[in-house]
C-alpha cells in the first residue's frame, strides 16, 4: 500500500458515516477556524478541500467572502446544496488542491479535519507551494493534521463508526520508517461489504515548520490541539518577497 484510493475513500459511504459527528462539530471548528484566521467579516477565505461544506458554509454564515475547492463532484453537490439551505453564497471550485486556479487573492486558506498528507512529500510540497501562492501578501494557511504525539501515546489500530447497523472499520498501521499511517477501511452497509485503502503522511511541528518555511511562508505556529487532539499549524505569506 503505497498510495491513497482517494475516490474510494472519499464517497458517499464516507458521507454516510461522517455526516452526522462531523455536522455536531462544526460550530466549534468554525469558531476555532475564524479565531485563528484572525480575519474581518468581507475577507477573502479559500476552504480547500472544502468536501460537503460544512466549514465554507460556517464561515460565510459569519460574514466571510468564501470559495471552497474539492476534487468529489458528490461532495460539492451536498456543499451546493447546504448553502442554499443556509442562504449563503460560497462559490463552489471542482478541481485538484495540487493545482490550484488562484494566485495572491485570498486573505486565509483553510484545510481541515486532516486533509493534508494524501500523496507522495514531493506532492505535499506542491500542496503547500499552492496554498502559499494563492494567499496574498500576508495572508494566513490554518491546517489541522494528524497528531503523532496524541497517536503513539494513546494507539488504537482499529477504529469504527456504527450508523443504522451499517459499520465503517478501519484497521491502522503505523510505518515509522515513512512517517504515515497506512489505513485499510472495511465497509458494510446495506448488506454489501466493500474495502478501500488510504495513506495518510504525518508531522512533527519542527518537521511541517520547516516545510513551510523551505517554501517561503513565515510565522510559522503551532497554536494547540482541536477537539480530537489533532495539531493545528498557522502560517503567513510573508508581505514582500
Amino acid at each position: 500500500m503505497s498510495t491513497s484510493d482517494v475516490e474510494g475513500v472519499f464517497d458517499d459511504d464516507y458521507f454516510y458515516f461522517h455526516e452526522p459527528f462531523l455536522g455536531a462539530r462544526t460550530a466549534d471548528d468554525v469558531e476555532t477556524i475564524a479565531a485563528l484566521l484572525e480575519l474581518e467579516p468581507g475577507a477573502q477565505v479559500l476552504d480547500c478541500p472544502c468536501g460537503h461544506g460544512r466549514i465554507s458554509n460556517g464561515l460565510a454564515q459569519r460574514g466571510f467572502a468564501v470559495s471552497g475547492l474539492d476534487a468529489s463532484q458528490l461532495f460539492l453537490g451536498h456543499a451546493r446544496a447546504d448553502a442554499l439551505a443556509k442562504g449563503v453564497d460560497v462559490a463552489y471550485v471542482h478541481g485538484d488542491m495540487r493545482n490550484l486556479p488562484w494566485r495572491g487573492r485570498f486573505d486565509g486558506i483553510v484545510n481541515w479535519f486532516a486533509s493534508f498528507g494524501y500523496f507522495s512529500d514531493e506532492q505535499n510540497k506542491t500542496v503547500l507551494q499552492q496554498f502559499h501562492d494563492a494567499l496574498r501578501p500576508g495572508g494566513r494557511l490554518v491546517v489541522e493534521t494528524t497528531n503523532i504525539a496524541q497517536i503513539l501515546l494513546d494507539p488504537h489500530p482499529q477504529q469504527s463508526i456504527e450508523r443504522n447497523g451499517d459499520v465503517m472499520r478501519d484497521e491502522l498501521t503505523l510505518d515509522l520508517d515513512h512517517a504515515r499511517f497506512l489505513t485499510e477501511r472495511t465497509v458494510v452497509r446495506g448488506g454489501r461489504t466493500r474495502t478501500t485503502h488510504f495513506v495518510v503522511r504525518w508531522f512533527t511541528v519542527p518537521e511541517l515548520r520547516a516545510w513551510l518555511e523551505e517554501i517561503g511562508f513565515v510565522n510559522v505556529r503551532a497554536p494547540g490541539l482541536t477537539l480530537e487532539s489533532r495539531l493545528v499549524v498557522t502560517a503567513d505569506r510573508a508581505t514582500t518577497g
